[in-house]
């Protein structure tokens, strides 16, 4: 039997199938974003690219720094010279400012999951012209629900919406390949998306674009017309390009200088070097991170209890013939991970995230598996077999895997998530200020950002002096309003002391112990103390808005500072009641006249 006739019998209702599934996808992802991830950004990563969405929305690029940074400083976020602005590229904020302009920024990673799911309905059928319709729908099917990605889709991640426009650059490069004519509208719209791609992240979308140049550039040399889809590519990439290197310019000082070479300096790039913080990025590390992104999938991609990658393996294994958009998927996939070979940082949050772009090939492969093994074997036991096993593990999947993973990310970064507009409604604070109790180490950090401490050089020193002996130090260089090269060269001399007490070796719990014979003084026993009595995040607070409230770092005897610029303010502390991670917060009432003593003091 030809499969044209029931192919063509079945069209009407497949063809509404595969169009719902796109706006399926878009329901899923909506439901991950509200119920697994509240909603809200989480990561440090993802509410700095918030923080600079509200910035764009009211009409910046950047705004002045505040008289005392160390108050509102945090992780990621430029604030060294007379601007405060992300350190990532304006692309991924720029997205999520659409989503800000209509109060919904949660929405924007589910739409441009929908959108991406839609395009690989479109890439299948490109890269498998020959297959059945039944096919299609399973294999986009498939890519929506792909745990790996919905997760993603959810959540407020730039590698989202760099997906999404990859995906659009990859569509257009194809369309553009199989046409025996120019098509100069679908070649600009593939360097639309490349350019775009580049101004969220650039490494990704370079991995994407060499390849892609390579391929014009080979259908322009056999065939001279094809020069105006070179030209017309070029233009596409050039728009979203041209518009980072502006915004660079304006907040960076330089179009190609990003944000976080501003703060961690060149030793963020590709190379084998020294990371930000001290350790040393080598060949062998580089090929453990790899090792470790492709276990990590293992797990992560389709959350089967056999290794997720298995079926991706097989079907290469068992390709005779790859298509052209396959080998451009495959050299593009290749030439990422060669990339995150040679950088030094771990990517990992809701799975191998560096790697994300290699959704879409991982997942075609995975499809065809059970074709491929009917085109080798035919209809006989190891195709019966392969389909069986690949349901059971779906619905394991379904059963047992996912529900724990959804457990676990609803029960994560509990701080993060907080509706702290309601609780300051709730506690009736309103129109206040409001110190946050950070961490010691949080506090630390931000002391050293004050003082003109590198953010490579401040990550060295907390993670290598003993916390006591790092706040004496601070003290001393306070004292002494030291700053820059002459503060770092009273610190430096720390991390070659033989402290007897690491960072990481000291808690709560075990203060008395340390207090033998270690050198802590009065002042260090009672930062211990106070991260005893709870503390929680500043970063998240910053987004908050609605109560009138302006929330600062708690640094206790500086604390006058900030206070005195907002002297008609009630006055509050925020921390949790204890040092458990779900425990309740506090907003304690605090005096003015009283506080100053508390301050000098050094009492928490």
């Amino acid at each position: 039997m030809s499969r044209a006739a029931p192919d063509g019998e079945r069209s009407p209702r497949l063809k509404t199938l595969e169009a719902l599934i796109p706006f399926g996808a878009f329901v899923l992802y909506a439901v991950i974003a509200r119920t697994v991830f509240s909603g809200r950004p989480l990561l440090i990563d993802e509410i700095v690219q918030m923080l600079q969405a509200r910035i764009y929305v009211a009409g910046h690029l950047w705004l002045p720094v505040a008289a005392h940074r160390e108050f509102f400083s945090i992780l990621h976020v430029v604030d060294t010279g007379d601007k405060v602005y992300s350190q990532f590229p304006p692309g991924g904020p720029a997205m999520l400012a659409f989503g800000e302009l209509v109060h919904a920024p949660w929405l924007v990673g589910p739409l441009c999951g929908a959108i991406s799911v839609a395009i690989f309905s479109r890439l299948v059928k490109m890269t498998d012209p020959d297959a059945s319709r039944a096919f299609y729908i399973c294999a986009t099917l498939l890519f929506a629900v792909t745990p790996f990605g919905a997760f993603m889709f959810g959540s407020h991640m730039n590698h989202a919406t760099t997906l999404m426009w990859l995906l659009i650059a990859t569509l257009g490069l194809g369309i553009v390949a199989e046409s025996d004519a120019p098509r100069a509208g679908w070649a600009f719209v593939s360097g639309l998306g490349l350019g775009a791609a580049a101004s969220i992240r650039p490494l990704d979308a370079f991995a994407f674009a060499l390849p892609a140049a390579a391929w014009l550039l080979l259908l322009a040399r056999r065939d001279k017309r094809r020069w105006t889809d070179v030209f017309a590519s070029g233009l596409g990439v050039a728009i979203p390009f041209v518009a980072m290197m502006y915004v660079n310019a304006q907040t960076t000082g330089s179009p190609l200088l990003f944000g976080y070479e501003v703060l961690w300096g060149k030793a963020h790039g590709l190379g084998f070097h020294a990371a930000p913080w001290g350790d040393r990025h080598t060949p062998s590390r580089g090929l453990e991170l790899i090792s470790l992104y492709v276990t990590r999938l293992q797990s992560y991609l389709f959350e089967t209890p056999f290794p997720a990658m298995l079926p991706v393996i097989a079907a290469l294994a068992l390709t005779k013939r790859l298509s052209a958009l396959d080998r451009y998927l495959l050299a593009s996939a290749a030439l990422l991970g060669a990339f995150y070979f040679a950088y030094w940082h771990d990517g990992f949050f809701l799975g191998p995230r560096f790697v994300f772009p290699w959704l879409p090939v991982l997942v075609l492969f995975a499809a065809r598996l059970p074709r491929l093994v009917r085109e080798r074997f035919g209809r006989g036991r190891v195709w019966a077999g392969t389909n069986a096993a690949l349901a059971a593990g779906a619905v394991m999947a379904v059963t047992f895997s996912l529900p724990v993973r959804v457990l676990e990310y609803q029960n994560g970064l509990t701080s993060m998530r907080e509706d702290y507009t309601a609780l300051s409604a709730r506690a009736g604070v309103k129109d206040a200020l409001v110190f946050v109790r950070e961490s010691w180490g949080a506090q630390l950090m931000a002391r050293m950002w004050e003082r003109g401490i590198s953010r490579s050089a401040s990550a060295a020193l907390y993670h290598g002096v003993d916390a006591c002996l790092l706040d004496k130090g601070l003290r001393d260089i306070e004292a002494r309003a030291l700053r820059d090269s002459a503060a770092v060269a009273v610190l430096e001399p720390l991390l070659r002391d033989s402290a007897r007490v690491q960072p990481s070796q000291w808690s709560p719990d075990s203060t008395e112990k340390h207090l033998q014979g270690a050198p802590y003084d009065q002042r260090c026993v009672n930062r211990i103390n106070e991260d005893r009595l709870g503390f929680t995040h500043l970063a998240p607070l910053l987004l908050e808005r609605g109560s009138g409230n302006v929330y600062v770092r708690d640094l206790q005897a500086s604390d006058s500072l900030v206070a005195a610029e907002y002297p008609a303010r009630p006055v509050y502390l925020l921390r949790r009641k204890n040092a458990s991670a779900d425990s309740v917060f506090e907003w304690i009432p605090l005096r003015r006249d009283s506080l100053v003593a508390d301050w000098r003091s050094g009492r928490p």
